[in-house]
């Protein structure tokens, strides 16, 4: 059952989500394509205590994750400059993209095709090639630019997913909570599986 992802990172609060895609993914047999946001790297040492030397070189920091993800190469990382990489390319196949956390700025970016670094372009890539975008855009409240740069993507075929934890499975965790949003992130991807609780109504 593995496939092929684009996972996007940006400076948004909320990386402890990507990480359980990413991990999700992995379990799952896929190829896991990452690209993060210079913002987004601040992040994950923030908030996930991702580490890597100062000033490491795309293959110190893609050796840095696969031991943190415990694989091989099934998961591969770009620099955000790398805008030759071969997710900038619609030549290269794969079964959609998730940006998780998405800023308001990536999400401009997009919405405009500004392509400013490897991951806007990637994301490009997918709506110009009719693939699968869900950004879950992390920001709250929501002013009125915001709001038109989604019905924008919206429009152009993006899924648009606030990052918003449901509870009605009663997680006992953060990474419980963290990990049913992924699985529902995946199902707009067309991944879904039975691993998350899904809600049966009530009697």
């Amino acid at each position: 059952m593995g496939g092929r992802y684009i996972v996007g990172i940006t400076g948004a609060s909320g990386s402890l989500y990507a990480e359980a895609v990413i991990r999700r993914l992995l379990k799952a047999g896929c190829e896991v394509h990452l690209c993060l946001t210079r913002a987004g790297q601040i992040v994950v040492r923030e908030e996930l205590s991702w580490q890597w030397p100062e000033g490491a070189a795309p293959e110190e920091i893609q050796a840095a994750l696969r031991s943190r993800f415990q694989c091989g190469e099934e998961l591969r990382y770009y620099d955000i400059h790398a805008i030759g990489a071969r997710i900038a390319s619609g030549s290269f196949r794969t079964d959609g993209m998730v940006v998780v956390p998405c800023s308001m700025g990536t999400l401009s970016a997009i919405a405009h095709g500004s392509s400013h670094n490897l991951l806007e372009r990637a994301a490009d890539v997918v709506l110009k090639e009719r693939g699968k975008l869900v950004l879950a855009v992390r920001e709250t409240p929501f002013s009125t630019i915001h709001l038109q740069n989604m019905l924008t993507l919206s429009q152009c075929g993006a899924v648009i997913m606030p990052a918003c934890p449901s509870f009605y499975h009663a997680p006992s965790s953060l990474e419980e909570l963290a990990d049913f949003f992924a699985g529902r992130l995946l199902d707009q991807l067309g991944r879904s599986d039975d691993s998350i609780r899904r809600w049966e109504g009530i009697d």
